[in-house]
């Protein structure tokens, strides 16, 4: 009878060992999506502060007054410069 016992007992403690390995893994598993979830997050929320950076430079840019043609000379060259900074940005992003 009590050998019966500690052979129930020896059966719900592997039974339970197994369970925490699982569990574990689980864990282990969870974790890595969560960092790679949090990762594409952080991506994206760069991505768009750059967005945000882009409207608010065009906004100023548009805002400088065409009085002459020096004013949509600066505009153009301010324009290009954005363009170029995009193909950099894009560039180091790869």
């Amino acid at each position: 009878m009590i050998h019966e016992e500690l052979d129930r007992l020896e059966r719900l403690a592997y039974q339970v060992s197994k369970k925490i390995n699982q569990l574990e893994e689980e864990k282990s598993l969870l974790e890595e999506r969560l960092s790679m979830a949090e990762s594409k997050l952080k991506e994206k929320d760069d991505a768009l502060d750059h967005f945000k950076n882009q409207i608010k430079i065009s906004k100023i840019v548009n805002n400088i007054p065409v009085e002459n043609m020096e004013s949509a000379e600066l505009r153009e060259r301010i324009n290009n410069y954005i363009k170029e900074i995009d193909k950099i940005i894009t560039y180091l992003s790869e």
